[in-house]
């Protein structure tokens, strides 16, 4: 099968494709997650983006003093705009090479890989690991959908 495209009335059965919807189900959620951590830590830290937000712990001038911004938080956040920098790219690549008919060992690297690298750098943000923990952490996951990308270009257009 390699080198063929898959028919779309055939991806639910090919393994790639389906290795794919795992591993990006599963990004996705991790994704999804540091919307929740970003919340959690909003409430905990009282540390809102929006004076309506703060409205529940006081009213006028005594909710002001919880619109404002936290460390904490903004580690969080950083976390997460991250994930959405390279969490999405994977996304729409890793169909791309799903659908260029790789091998299914590559293809489980290349996703096993990413999802394991992204589920780190969130461990290294929040939990402020030393460098360079983060950044190659980032580097692999960035590494791996670079992989993808030339291999399913390679696999379209012959490179």
């Amino acid at each position: 099968r390699k080198g063929k495209m898959a028919k779309s009335t055939q991806l639910i059965d090919n393994e790639v494709f389906r290795a794919y919807a795992t591993y990006a189900g599963i990004v996705l959620l991790k994704m999804m997650l540091m919307s929740l951590i970003t919340a959690y830590f909003r409430m905990t830290r009282k540390a809102f983006a929006n004076p309506e937000d703060a409205a529940s712990l006081g009213k006028g001038e005594s909710a002001k003093k919880y619109v404002r911004t936290d460390a904490d938080v903004e580690r969080v956040r950083r976390g997460h705009l991250n994930d959405l920098e390279n969490i999405v790219p994977f996304v729409g690549i890793g169909l791309l090479y799903a659908l260029s008919g790789p091998e299914l060992s590559s293809a489980l690297l290349h996703f096993r890989i990413f999802a394991g690298a992204r589920i780190l750098h969130t461990f290294a943000y929040l939990l402020a690991l030393p460098q360079p923990s983060r950044g190659l952490s980032w580097a692999v996951g960035y590494s791996v959908t670079f992989s993808m990308a030339y291999r399913a270009l390679k696999a379209v257009w012959l490179l």
